[in-house]
């Protein structure tokens, strides 16, 4: 039997186009959180453990409803995180094997904290089907309108989770401004952005004729990363250290963290001369 290693390389050496998608687990080796379970999100937010606080409870709009300080302190701290935080190499790897395909790559990921722009994607091949937290929406969806978070500078008690700065406004009708991210039980997300997104992943996929998929730390939990990328039918290289198992026809598992993943990928495109 072939070693993964060597059959994802030659998945790649065969592709004309990647089809990259992503759940939490790649941003792990870039020192981001994974609310891997009610104990795990209560570690990395102790006064929501404290009230008992559920993920499902706090990334949803009834919380903004219900204390909305809390929310904004809850989401706000997230992005401040993810303005400071820099993708890992693993990010660099990927870019590296999408410049030597005739048709590039795209990303899929369900992962709101922009990491693929910040390590020099293309914004326009970027697909976030669960929005971003770098933009903003009227908690309404007054018009429509969604824009960019970058004049929103919180400030945040983090050791209680609440938001000390005015909250953000929808500049239209002066409601509350909410997160442009899918939440739980959410009915008012403006998906306008992510349609966008979407179209144009469809209309890059239609261009492509050997995809190969790279799915890196997508987990099962809400499948929505792993079911995409299954549902191309082309070779499909899944990278996670927890839930590696594949259940496809031309499909190889390593069960390895992101960054070190990539890096036997890459070594083994070295050697067939794929990479420098």
């Amino acid at each position: 039997m072939q070693d993964p290693v060597t059959t994802a390389a030659q998945y790649l050496l065969d592709a004309d186009g990647l089809l990259i998608t992503a759940g939490a687990g790649m941003g792990i080796d870039s020192g981001l959180p994974d609310f891997r379970g009610p104990q795990g999100f209560w570690r990395a937010y102790p006064a929501l453990g404290r009230a008992h606080i559920l993920f499902e409870e706090i990334a949803n709009p009834e919380a903004f409803v219900q204390d909305p300080e809390q929310a904004w302190g809850f989401y706000a701290h997230r992005l401040a995180l993810y303005r400071e935080t820099q993708p890992h190499p693993g990010f660099a790897l990927l870019l590296a094997m999408a410049e030597r395909l005739p048709r590039g790559a795209f990303v899929f990921t369900s992962n709101v904290d922009g990491q693929f722009q910040k390590a020099g994607f293309d914004a326009a091949r970027v697909a976030e089907c669960h929005g971003s937290l770098h933009y903003l929406q009227c908690f309404h969806d007054c018009r429509g309108h969604i824009w960019p978070a970058e004049d929103f500078s919180p400030t945040v008690d983090a050791a209680r989770c609440r938001l000390l700065s005015p909250l953000p406004r929808c500049p239209d009708c002066g409601a509350l401004a909410r997160p442009n991210v899918l939440m739980f039980g959410d009915w008012n997300w403006q998906s306008g952005r992510t349609e966008v997104q979407r179209q144009r992943l469809e209309n890059w996929l239609a261009t492509v004729e050997r995809p190969v998929v790279v799915e890196i730390g997508a987990g099962t939990a809400i499948p929505t990363v792993r079911w995409f990328g299954e549902m191309r039918g082309a070779p499909l290289i899944r990278i996670n250290p927890g839930e590696p198992e594949v259940c496809t026809g031309q499909a190889v598992s390593l069960a390895l963290g992101a960054h070190v993943g990539l890096q036997a990928i890459a070594r083994e495109l070295r050697a067939a001369g794929f990479l420098d």
